[in-house]
């Protein structure tokens, strides 16, 4: 197996722990393009969340994004 089909492989179960826990993803695909430009290239993927974490209105309804965001920390 090659360095390419190693990243791709490594981007599709990525992916896959992305998925779980999410009602819908917009384009998937664009998602595995950026992940794989980000594993060949060696940096971090920038990814934004909709909310300010330090705003004083922050409620427990947001851990589920947070808990997100720390999965792909992770990655």
């Amino acid at each position: 197996m090659d360095e390419l089909e190693k990243l791709q492989e490594e981007v599709e179960q990525d992916l896959q722990a992305i998925e779980r826990g999410c009602v819908e993803i917009i384009l998937r695909e664009e998602l595995g393009r950026k992940l794989l430009r980000s594993k060949q290239e060696r940096r971090p993927l920038k990814i934004k969340v909709g909310f300010d974490p330090s705003a004083p209105d922050i409620h427990l309804g947001h851990t589920v994004q947070l808990r997100k965001m720390r999965q792909l920390q992770d990655m």
